[in-house]
């Protein structure tokens, strides 16, 4: 059995069925955010102020949806498995926010479906990994490369620094509002943090894995979100707070998250074809 077709590194039926699931719920969400910010309030799970935290909450869905959209369509399980405990933090992380600031949100159709996706899909997704975390056979895609170890460390580095700032954010958030590149709230605080923390376990996963093919997914969503945040800070800029050392601090990491996504993604996919064609 050739190692690119189904065996035992497959995703399983149940698996594409709920990220099938998923994605229209982020489709709905990330419309809603990017195209009526002021009315998050009315028509969304609660009111963020100002827009681009509406904007960065989106731009997460946005990347979602290609990663779900992966995983529904992709034949084997390791091009998508790292994905999954990011998933399960982020989609934590925003339940525990949730329960945190109750009185935050709006008695809604939104919020109803909100709190019943957040209950359900950190459990879901763990369960999923779970039951599928031994299906990796630990066989190169054809074609594949292996990224070298100096690109491991600095893609870790960049994951480590962007989930340091999530933690922080989260855990102390009254530590982070005064000095952050824009007005905070402690649950817009908690929620960016969570969205921050998906780069940092995505690039945990290059401890135990080196395949491309493993990262490739995840990449190209991560670049698709990093697209939609600088899109949404040049687009909420108004409220960028340029006197706060934080706001040139956060858009540098943005900056060099995308350039080390860009090149790694660029590099690899040269780095396979050079190889197809010398074989």
């Amino acid at each position: 059995m050739s190692p690119a077709e189904p065996g035992p590194d497959r995703v399983l039926p149940v698996t594409r069925v709920v990220a099938l699931v998923i994605v229209p719920f982020l489709v709905a969400a990330a419309f809603l955010l990017f195209v009526f910010p002021a009315r998050t309030g009315e028509l969304f799970a609660w009111a963020i102020a100002p827009p681009v935290s509406a904007y960065m909450l989106g731009s997460a869905y946005v990347g979602g949806i290609w990663f779900f959209l992966g995983v529904a369509v992709t034949k084997r399980w390791h091009r998508v498995a790292p994905g999954f405990p990011a998933v399960v933090v982020f989609a934590g992380g925003l339940l525990v926010a949730t329960l945190l600031h109750l009185d935050r949100f709006s008695q809604n159709l939104s919020f109803s479906t909100w709190i019943v996706l957040y209950a359900t899909t950190p459990f879901a997704v763990a369960w999923l990994w779970w039951m599928q975390r031994r299906s990796d056979d630990g066989r190169l895609d054809v074609p594949d490369s292996r990224v070298p170890r100096p690109v491991r460390g600095v893609m870790l580095a960049v994951g480590a620094a962007s989930l340091v700032t999530g933690a922080v954010m989260f855990l102390a958030p009254s530590l982070v509002i005064p000095f952050w590149a824009w007005e905070l709230t402690p649950l817009t605080a908690q929620v960016l943090g969570a969205v921050l923390s998906l780069p940092g376990i995505v690039a945990i996963g290059f401890l135990r894995d080196d395949r491309w093919s493993s990262f490739r997914i995840l990449f190209q969503a991560q670049l698709v979100s990093l697209v939609a945040i600088i899109c949404s800070l040049i687009a909420g800029r108004d409220a960028l707070l340029w006197d706060r050392l934080a706001t040139p601090a956060f858009l540098a990491l943005i900056a060099v998250a995308f350039i080390g996504y860009a090149t790694l993604t660029a590099g690899m996919e040269i780095r396979i074809r050079r190889s197809v064609k010398n074989v």
